[in-house]
């Protein structure tokens, strides 16, 4: 079981920056590859970036590269979405994920609460 919690949303004005923090409990967070996802209002969820389980693999959707970036670190057991070049058309909640499947690109079997972004034009 990993419990994961989100933390860092707010309201920033476009061209802002803001990071996303992402803690999960338990002993097993370097088991799992993690995903940041997004989802506004009357939109699909949107898959943003996932990065391998040691950090050395990462994906970037197209709406975000270049702007967003995702690390991590296994020893305090949170992964990190630094967002920059905020558009408001990033206005969403954000979500942060974990997979078995080291690629990112297999079932997510763990989700946080999600936290709001809100970015202003």
């Amino acid at each position: 079981q990993v419990q994961l919690v989100e933390s860092g949303g707010g309201l920033v004005q476009a061209g802002g920056s803001l990071r996303l923090s992402c803690a999960a409990s338990g002993r097993t967070f370097s088991s799992y590859a993690m995903g940041w996802f997004r989802q506004a209002p009357g939109k699909e969820r949107e898959l943003l970036t996932t990065i391998s389980r040691s950090g050395g693999y990462t994906y970037y959707a197209d709406s975000v590269k270049g702007r967003f970036t995702t690390s991590r670190d296994n020893a305090k057991n949170t992964v990190y979405l630094q967002m920059n070049s905020l558009k408001p058309e990033d206005t969403a909640v954000y979500y942060c994920a974990a997979t078995k499947s080291n690629s990112g690109s297999g079932r997510y079997d763990y989700w946080g609460q999600g936290t709001q972004v809100t970015v202003s034009s």
